[in-house]
C-alpha cells in the first residue's frame, strides 16, 4: 500500500508539472496577445501563485518520491534512465529558476502600466521573449522525462 501511495504521488506530481507548465504558457501567452496591460497583470499574477503553489511544490516533491520508488524496487540511482531523468531535471531546473524571476518583474511591470495607463515598457517585451523562449527546452525536457518514467529504457 505503501508503494502504491508513493507511486500516485509522483505520478499526480508529474501531472501537476506538465499540466501546470502548459496552462501557464497557455494564460501568459494568450494574456501577452492583448497587449492590455491590466489583463497581464491579473494573468500574471495568478501565474505567480500557481507556479508558487504547484510548481514549486511539486518540484520538491517529485525527488523525494522518485528516489522512494526507487529505493523500494530496488533500482539503483546510477541507472542510465533514472540518471537521465535526474539530469533532465536539472536541466528544467535552469530555465524555470530564472522564469520565475521573468515572471514576477513580468508581472510588476504590467502592474505599473496599468496603475499609471501607460505602455507596457520595451524591458517587458525583453523579457517575454525571454521568457517565451526558455519554455521550449524546458517543456520538451519534461516530456522526455514522463517517457523515461513510462519506458524506462536501457541507456
Amino acid at each position: 500500500m505503501v508503494y502504491e501511495t508513493v507511486l500516485f504521488a509522483h505520478v499526480i506530481g508529474a501531472c501537476v508539472l506538465l499540466g501546470t507548465g502548459a496552462g501557464i504558457a497557455f494564460f501568459m501567452v494568450a494574456a501577452n496577445r492583448t497587449g492590455d496591460a491590466a489583463l497581464i497583470a491579473h494573468t500574471a499574477g495568478i501565474v505567480v501563485v500557481a507556479d508558487t503553489v504547484f510548481t514549486a511544490t511539486a518540484v520538491v516533491f517529485q525527488p523525494i518520491t522518485g528516489w522512494l520508488l526507487a529505493r523500494h524496487v530496488g533500482w539503483p540511482i546510477f541507472e542510465g534512465w533514472i540518471l537521465a531523468s535526474l539530469g533532465l531535471y536539472v536541466f528544467i531546473g535552469l530555465f524555470w529558476l530564472p522564469v520565475v524571476w521573468i515572471q514576477i518583474r513580468m508581472r510588476n511591470m504590467a502592474i505599473v502600466a496599468r496603475d499609471t495607463k501607460s505602455a507596457l515598457p520595451e524591458r517587458y517585451h525583453e523579457l517575454y521573449r525571454i521568457w517565451f523562449a526558455c519554455g521550449f527546452p524546458a517543456f520538451f525536457a519534461v516530456l522526455c522525462i514522463v517517457w523515461l518514467m513510462l519506458m524506462k529504457p536501457t541507456l
